[in-house]
């Protein structure tokens, strides 16, 4: 397989860093092709401007989906954007790898989706959903939380960690045609011992030595 993983956290050495680096070594030492975005590594702009074009459709007045629309057009994305929006057609199965900040991604992953899943190139005209671009593609969230696993529970006072990612399954990959696999969590990792962190880094690994085999989950559960 052919997979992208995107990588979210200002510190390398943080456990989000070590499951992002156990992807890796775990992936290409099954045989797959892996490409990387280490957004904080790489300095990613994550501000949705005219940056984004080396085109421009309209001078005096900046929309976003018309610049993105002509860009898809006439080849006009900035080479920043172009290369991330590459490693999404590239890829098989696209992973992101972040820590749960405000029930959401760090900024930078959201300027990076702002960016990068652009009218025209990534959706738009009718492909949606079940006839989405990136349709027969496989997407799966990797993520860290502050909270202990109950707090994210249907009666925890966080609230069902699968409405908390609702956004982020339904309203990116789904929206775009991929297939969503269950998302892999490691709850509090800061508040484990270092064994318990070993352990998660291992059944994270033994996850994706069989990732290919995968199903994914039924649309209406998350």
């Amino acid at each position: 397989m052919n997979i992208f993983i995107v990588l979210a956290h200002p510190e390398i050495r943080s456990f989000n860093g070590a499951l992002f680096n156990t992807a890796v070594e775990t992936l290409k030492a099954a045989g797959h092709k892996v490409e990387v975005s280490d957004l904080y590594r790489m300095n990613f702009h994550a501000v949705s401007d005219r940056s984004n074009f080396a085109t421009v459709k309209d001078p005096d007045y900046f929309r976003q989906q018309v610049e993105e629309t002509y860009a898809s057009e006439v080849g006009g994305f900035s080479p920043e954007i172009e290369a991330e929006i590459k490693k999404i057609e590239w890829c098989d199965l696209m992973i992101w790898q972040f820590p749960l900040w405000w029930f959401s991604v760090p900024g930078i992953l959201k300027g990076w989706i702002d960016r990068v899943f652009a009218i025209g190139r990534t959706y738009g005209y009718g492909k949606i959903y079940e006839t989405g671009i990136f349709k027969g593609k496989k997407a799966l969230l990797s993520l860290t939380t502050g909270g202990p696993k109950e707090a994210y529970e249907k009666e925890g006072f966080n609230g069902d960690i699968n409405a908390i990612l609702r956004p982020l399954q339904r309203g990116v990959f789904s929206f775009t045609g991929f297939d969503v696999l269950q998302p892999h969590i490691v709850y509090s990792p800061v508040r484990i011992s270092p064994e318990e962190r070993a352990e998660a880094l291992n059944a994270f690994a033994q996850r994706l030595q069989n990732i290919e085999k995968e199903e994914p989950v039924e649309a209406g559960r998350f």
